[in-house]
């Protein structure tokens, strides 16, 4: 029995997972934690994976491994291969306005500026997250840093590198040329067209100030090294196109994750270029494409309200199930947190529809509940007006599992909805990546899920959220 390991590097944590190769079934696996903040060094990541690889049992007995990580975060590397300063991580928002800056002077003569530029160019409006602000902010307010970096990679590239047995030397020129990395993380960066497969220097070399050395780029099959004991490293991938890979979406499905964000992408043929910036067009870790919206209140809106019922979050659920569809008009529009779908930093959450008799502790809960979900099956919307093809939902995430939510989702989207078992999907990914790598095609592994009953589609609670959902500002 061949054994292959997938390794899910994210914000909060390392998790991993070693699997059956030809049936997917799970080992053994382990976790570690990383430290909070928005800032981290790298070798905390590599700390925390020597350790979830220990919890795990290792990887001696192990054939092929592959890395899924958080996407965007800015490693940079001197000439000896160390790194120069703490990773700035995806949701660093320091950078927003060089964003700013570089969305509102970028062009292409007088034909394309601006937004239209970057989505034409990159198939993504730079925002805060992406790594190419993080190296524009370097340059303006770290010089001294930004020139002395020789090399710059994501957190899935920099741990691929150090499997592989690369890393930081004393004296004379690290290994550089061994960082490689693959389509869908590069095509996060902000310097990667993933419609043409190739870096943009220009685009990078304008906002550091020179070109450092760069990844190369993997196919999805492809080899990034071994380990020092002999175990094939797949190329990796970000962590949503790892997630696809671990539910097993195709064509005409679209994943929403509903963790404390919430997340709708889908795998597509075709590439996006959505210049309202709400669609970002990465490219998936198959071959394909992935166009993703995000949305930045999921879960917590969940928790929020149940506690101000005084609940927990299963009471919670069973509450709002008490409450018919619609919650006799009340609406809440979820912008807690200002909301990046659409794109409102600067927006608050409002609650509309109240009557003496619709508010209620149950009613509320409901509104709750269905206002996340309206917000993301405005997500969904805004890929479709991309082109994407709708015909499934694979729902996942800790929100998931709420039958409110899957009964509302069901509803307001009136597609088919799959919920997987909950798991590490991004670590599965990954080490369906490996199976791949280890035998020259993506192995066909049997998704542990469970089909919604289709529920009486309510079209008319969708218009009534966009309503009031309209009266916010928009840029």
């Amino acid at each position: 029995m061949a054994l292959v390991a997938g390794i899910d590097s994210s914000t909060q944590a390392c998790k991993v997972v070693i699997r059956d190769a030809e049936t997917g079934a799970l080992v053994r696996q382990g976790r570690a934690s990383h430290p909070g903040g928005t800032e981290i060094h790298p070798d905390r990541w590599w700390d925390a994976m020597q350790e979830a690889i220990g919890q795990a049992g290792g990887l001696a007995d192990v054939a092929a491994v592959s890395v899924g990580g958080q996407q965007h975060g800015m490693v940079v590397l001197d000439r000896l291969g160390h790194v120069i300063r703490p990773a700035l991580l995806w949701n660093d928002t320091r950078s927003a306005p060089d964003a700013a800056e570089l969305v509102s002077t970028a062009g292409d003569g007088d034909r394309v500026r601006g937004a239209a530029y970057w989505a034409r160019t990159t198939g993504t409006v730079p925002v805060a997250s992406i790594t190419l602000t993080k190296l524009h902010w370097l340059a303006a307010n770290e010089p001294e840093n930004a020139a002395r970096v020789a090399a710059v990679c994501l957190p899935h590239d920099w741990l691929s590198w150090r499997l592989a047995g690369h890393g930081p030397v004393d004296t004379g020129q690290a290994d550089l040329a061994a960082l490689n990395t693959d389509r869908s993380d590069a095509s996060g960066t902000g310097y990667y067209s993933s419609v043409t497969g190739n870096y943009l220097p220009e685009v990078l070399s304008a906002a550091l100030g020179h070109l450092p050395v760069l990844p190369s780029v993997l196919g999805p099959l492809e080899k990034a090294g071994e380990t020092t004991s002999g175990c094939l490293i797949g190329p990796g991938a970000g962590d949503n196109a790892a997630a696809a890979l671990g539910v097993g979406a195709g064509i005409g499905d679209v994943v929403i994750s509903l963790g404390t964000s919430g997340t709708v992408f889908a795998v597509s043929t075709a590439p996006s270029t959505d210049s309202s910036g709400l669609v970002a067009g990465f490219a998936d870790a198959t071959g394909n494409f992935l166009p993703l919206a995000c949305t930045l209140n999921g879960t917590r809106i969940f928790d929020t309200t149940a506690a101000l019922l005084n609940l927990n979050l299963n009471d919670f659920n069973s509450l709002a199930l008490d409450a018919d569809p619609g919650a006799e008009g009340l609406t809440l529009i979820p912008y807690f947190d200002g909301e990046r779908t659409p794109n409102l930093p600067d927006a608050t959450g409002s609650l509309h529809g109240l009557t003496r008799a619709n508010y209620t502790p149950a009613n509320l809960a409901r509104a709750a509940v269905e206002g996340v979900v309206c917000s993301l099956a405005d997500g969904l919307a805004a890929l479709r007006a991309q082109g994407v093809v709708a015909d499934r939902l694979i729902l996942v995430g800790g929100g998931a599992q709420s039958t409110a939510v899957q009964q509302s989702a069901s509803a307001l989207m009136a597609l088919p909805i799959l919920v997987p078992r909950p798991g590490e999907y991004v670590a599965d990914g990954a080490a369906r990546q490996a199976a791949g790598v280890l035998s020259g095609a993506f192995p066909d592994w049997t998704l542990d899920a469970v089909s919604v009953p289709t529920m009486q589609p309510r079209p008319e609670i969708l218009e009534r959220y966009r309503s009031y959902a309209s009266l916010h500002s928009y840029p």
